[in-house]
């Protein structure tokens, strides 16, 4: 009999612990309610703060000296502010043939005031060229 018991090793109970399954599934939904917050504040951050304006002469002259002044160097990017960008004076050019094309081929159609605001734009806009084309 000694010898039997010898032979026979005593047996190991496993215990298989349950709760570690549902901590986890607890924590991946945790997580994934997160990410959905995350996504839904994103998604609210990249819409515009409301519906565009009618577009219209003076919008479309305002875009395109922008461009000119962005390309200039003069107009800073969101989120970028302070890193320096070199001029690209070709761009810039690009948009200032732009809006001496709208001013000719617009000649004579334009209200005084909408003839105005394009005549002005161009002028401060080819001054800032020939400043930083210096």
């Amino acid at each position: 009999m000694a010898e039997e018991q010898k032979d026979k090793k005593p047996e190991k109970k496993v215990i298989v612990d349950e709760d570690w399954k549902q901590d986890a599934q607890r924590e991946k939904e945790i997580l994934a309610a997160q990410e959905k917050a995350e996504e839904k504040k994103a998604a609210g951050q990249k819409r515009p703060p409301g519906p565009l304006p009618k577009g219209n002469f003076a919008a479309l002259i305002s875009t395109l000296s922008m461009q000119a002044l962005f390309a200039l160097g003069v107009v800073e990017v969101k989120g970028q502010e302070g890193q320096k960008r070199e001029p690209d004076l070709d761009l810039a050019k690009y948009n200032i043939d732009m809006l001496e094309t709208l001013e000719e081929k617009t000649r004579g159609n334009l209200t005084e005031e909408e003839a105005k605001v394009l005549s002005d734009m161009l002028n401060q806009v080819r001054m800032v060229y020939v400043k930083m084309a210096k």
